[in-house]
């Protein structure tokens, strides 16, 4: 279930569930700043328990789970919003994923994100433009995990462009090194695979042009030390080193004789695939030299959940960046959102819906619920739920999106019942919250400012009682004649509309 912000908690904590390492930090909010307190990280590699069918097998769920049980211990009694946790690239692929979700959520107590690749972009590009020192020219960071591999430019703290590549350390380590040896041949073969998925974004990036290249992954930290251990530099890394590198890797010929300093026998295993693809990025995007941060995606969760709990929540910019793209009516979504949650408010306690996203969600969905009129009107519900689905919403998990979609879908005629069950036990939350949009709608059909301050709400159970003022219907025929109608519709979904 989504969760609720915590109203200013002091201690917040993001965890990171990586294809190759499992991480959370604690940290203290003060003032706007953020003090990490603890750090704890674990080898779990997920993504090398994912099968052709693209299925995670127990073996690697239980690595996993294992691990956020030691988690756990550290956020026993934190509230809901005050932790963040955010699944990426081996959760987008595993179709299985949400068998895993549930049990990790039973063993933490808090909800699990699965983000897209672009949000995790974002979030890595937010973690290192506040760990390093604002300077005013553009950077360039690159970030290689177990699954995937994000590409960010940017200038201070705004993202100008956010790609994810479909190439990760661990995932070419069970494609081209999965017995451990190292040859020339599948080495070449993992660099030309890099090199092809870098193809897609080659131009983009050199369009933008960068002053500095930062690398913000594990991999990129351990060949830093490895080219230091050579007397390749002081930590970052640089075209010469990786060459040097490589030659060392071939004689080495297996990663059990992997023994470069400062490279932990945990990481021998990817350490080429990891190799193969910096060098790609180097060579394709002309790099001399790239530094560290230490400052990645959890330490951005952490400053994401500091701005939503500081009212600079990148959702509502989001947000409002569609409704201007699509020419939102802004009179009338202001109107539907005020309304909607006016309506939530008095009947909240009853239909179970006082603890979570749930009034956030529902006036976010009032704000974008015409998105889809600026592509056709007939079936314009449907045109923006497609939209919303589809688009790179920035501050939004793959869930919320989909929910948010679902609420545009179902805001007129039909409710597509089997779509809402798809949410399981938060199906009927869902479809409660549908109902409240389409009563706010209904209401400001006539896109004005009805006089009716004192309707009222009374729920329970599938019943839903509104209550008007005496005579007021009698004067605004067209909005009982809608209420009539919609009182058949809801009867599809299992809800019983009275209006008086």
């Amino acid at each position: 279930m989504p969760q609720s912000q915590a109203k200013n908690p002091s201690l917040i904590a993001a965890i990171d569930l990586g294809s190759n390492s499992f991480h959370m930090v604690v940290a203290k909010a003060q003032n706007g700043e953020i003090r990490i307190l603890e750090r704890l990280g674990d080898k779990v590699q997920l993504a090398a328990g994912i099968d052709e069918e693209r299925q995670l097998n127990e073996e690697s769920m239980q690595r996993g789970l294992d691990c956020l049980k030691r988690f756990a211990q550290l956020i026993n009694g934190m509230p809901l919003g005050a932790v963040r946790i955010v699944g990426t690239n081996a959760l987008r692929e595993a179709r299985n994923r949400n068998e895993f979700i549930e049990r990790a959520e039973d063993i933490l107590g808090h909800t699990v994100e699965v983000i897209s690749g672009r949000e995790e972009a974002r979030l890595i590009y937010l973690g290192v433009s506040h760990t390093l020192a604002d300077t005013p020219g553009k950077r360039l960071v690159a970030d290689i995990g177990g699954g995937s591999t994000e590409f960010i430019i940017g200038q201070r703290f705004e993202p100008l462009l956010r790609e994810s590549l479909q190439m990760g350390c661990v995932s070419f380590t069970q494609r081209y090194f999965r017995d451990g040896k190292i040859t020339p041949a599948r080495y070449a073969q993992a660099y030309t695979a890099a090199r092809l998925e870098i193809m897609s974004i080659e131009h983009a990036l050199h369009r933008l042009s960068w002053d500095e290249a930062i690398g913000s992954s594990g991999t990129i930290r351990a060949i830093g030390l490895a080219l230091k251990a050579g007397g390749h530099g002081n930590g970052e890394v640089n075209a010469e080193g990786l060459a040097w590198l490589k030659r060392k890797l071939f004689k080495m010929g297996e990663v059990e004789k992997i023994d470069f300093e400062g490279i932990k026998p945990d990481r021998r295993a990817i350490f080429p695939a990891g190799l193969a693809i910096l060098e790609a990025i180097f060579d394709a995007l002309e790099l001399k030299r790239m530094d560290h941060c230490d400052g990645a995606l959890r330490e951005g969760v952490l400053y994401d959940l500091l701005g939503r709990h500081h009212h600079e929540d990148v959702r509502e910019r989001t947000l409002g960046s569609l409704m201007d793209r699509y020419h939102v009516d802004l009179e009338q979504a202001a109107r539907v959102e005020r309304k909607a949650l006016l309506a939530f408010d008095q009947v909240a306690k009853s239909w179970e819906l006082k603890d979570g996203i749930w009034r956030e969600l529902l006036g976010w969905a009032a704000k974008v619920h015409e998105v889809g009129l600026d592509i056709a009107h007939y079936h314009y519900h449907k045109h923006g739920a497609y939209l919303i689905e589809h688009s790179d919403l920035a501050g939004f998990s793959r869930e919320d999106q989909q929910m948010l979609a679902l609420l545009v879908r179902g805001h007129r005629r039909n409710i597509p019942k089997d779509k809402f069950a798809e949410f399981g036990k938060d199906g009927t939350k869902l479809i409660r919250l549908c109902v409240l949009l389409r009563f706010a709608i209904l209401f400001y059909h006539i896109r004005g400012n009805q006089e009716a301050s004192q309707v009222k709400l009374r729920a329970e159970g599938d019943h839903l009682d509104v209550i008007f003022p005496e005579g007021w219907l009698e004067k605004n025929p067209l909005t009982q004649a809608d209420f009539e109608q919609e009182a058949q519709w809801l009867t599809r979904v299992g809800i019983v509309l009275t209006v008086s």
